[in-house]
């Protein structure tokens, strides 16, 4: 047994998901030979830090990063903080011959994320993105299918992301809580934070993006600043919609937006093939559509698919309880942090890593600089 010591940076909600996954792993796949050990938390915050470590058990703590990655006891360096701490400390971890994992999106720019990529792969060191929903064993199930041929050639693939949480125009920007609508922290809005998401899963599953047009909107023009308590413009894109055409010469229609009243997280994505159609949906998570059009006539339909079996049929499921049974959000992590363990006895990557979320920053990048000039932009 090797002890991957893990140095968390970030006591938020990204943070209490990681710190979770790493905990369950040595529970669920006791046969990796690696295992995560939670060293140490790191925060601004003293008070917040100490009652983070005491809650989910690391061994220490810092409140400043720069010396959590110079620690010769750390292995892997966690990054669940804003977006524009990404970079900076992603190429000093790798200069000090750290292992990364850093939440998505990659970082607040194609430059930026360019650079972090050329510091991990000088460095040498394993990398990964938290595309967390890659995870999901409905989701890797989708994959396999199409990966077999089962839907033929791919027309269509179309994908939104909904939620509700900013409509009001209370809600303030900057600070811990609400720093993804403050554009100087977090880069851009629903692209960068909803639709990285959407176009990483599309990548994954239907291949390269070669054109985008986009259109946004900001709804609400200024908020309330938490660290001035001003008024300031909102910089961030409250929702964008975008088409697209991928390398396989199919289609794309995605859509992403805070000011859907009634969705708090409605992820959905839905892919056309010439023989065979699969739709899934983050609210029913364990459930996997599809439509066969092979099927004989009279029982031809959308079949409903509880992604809960054992025995390798339905990925990842061996791992918890009885078929029938199903798993949540917080699964995916776990499977991530397994997966990312695993790649380390085996010294292949671990997908998607910087260099795969590039390709996803690059999209976001484009979308956003078609909405901008009005037109259609190459990637």
């Amino acid at each position: 047994m090797t002890k991957i010591r893990i140095g968390l940076i970030g006591c938020g909600f990204m943070g209490r998901a990681h710190s979770n996954a790493h905990n369950r792993v040595p529970n669920f796949f006791p046969e990796l030979k690696c295992k995560p050990v939670l060293q140490a938390v790191c925060d601004s915050n003293a008070d917040c830090v100490k009652g983070f470590a005491e809650q989910w058990g690391y061994a220490s703590t810092e409140t400043d990063w720069r010396k959590l990655i110079e620690r010769p006891d750390i292995d892997v360096v966690e990054i669940c903080v804003p977006n524009k701490y990404h970079r900076e400390i992603a190429v000093a971890a790798a200069a000090q011959g750290k292992m990364i994992l850093c939440e998505k999106p990659l970082c607040m720019n194609t430059a930026e994320g360019e650079e972090m990529a050329a510091a991990v792969e000088k460095a040498g060191v394993a990398n990964m993105v938290s595309y967390n929903y890659r995870r999901m064993p409905a989701v890797s199930l989708a994959k396999a299918l199409i990966d077999s041929g089962k839907l033929g050639r791919i027309y269509h693939y179309r994908s939104n992301f909904l939620q509700d949480w900013c409509i009001s125009a209370s809600v303030p920007q900057g600070g811990d809580s609400t720093w993804r609508l403050d554009v100087g922290s977090a880069g851009s809005g629903v692209t960068g934070d909803l639709l990285a998401h959407c176009i990483d899963t599309a990548i994954w599953l239907n291949g390269g993006i070669k054109t985008v047009t986009a259109m946004t909107e900001t709804f609400i023009k200024e908020r309330m600043h938490v660290e001035t308590g001003k008024m300031q413009p909102v910089g961030i894109d409250d929702a964008c919609s975008f088409l697209c055409r991928f390398d396989n010469g199919s289609l794309g229609l995605f859509e992403s937006t805070r000011y859907a009243c009634g969705h708090k997280a409605l992820f959905t994505f839905e892919i056309n093939g010439e023989h065979a159609s699969l739709k899934w949906d983050l609210h029913d998570l364990h459930r996997l559509e599809m439509f066969d059009h092979n099927d004989p006539g009279p029982v031809r339909g959308w079949r409903s698919i509880h992604v809960t079996d054992h025995g390798g049929d339905h990925p990842y499921m061996e791992r918890w309880w009885v078929p029938g049974l199903q798993i949540g959000y917080e699964h995916s992590f776990v499977h991530q942090a397994a997966d990312f363990m695993k790649s380390l006895e085996t010294g292949e990557p671990c997908s998607p890593t910087f260099r795969d979320a590039l390709k996803t920053q690059a999209v976001c990048e484009a979308v956003l600089n078609s909405a901008s000039a009005g037109s259609w932009a190459l990637l």
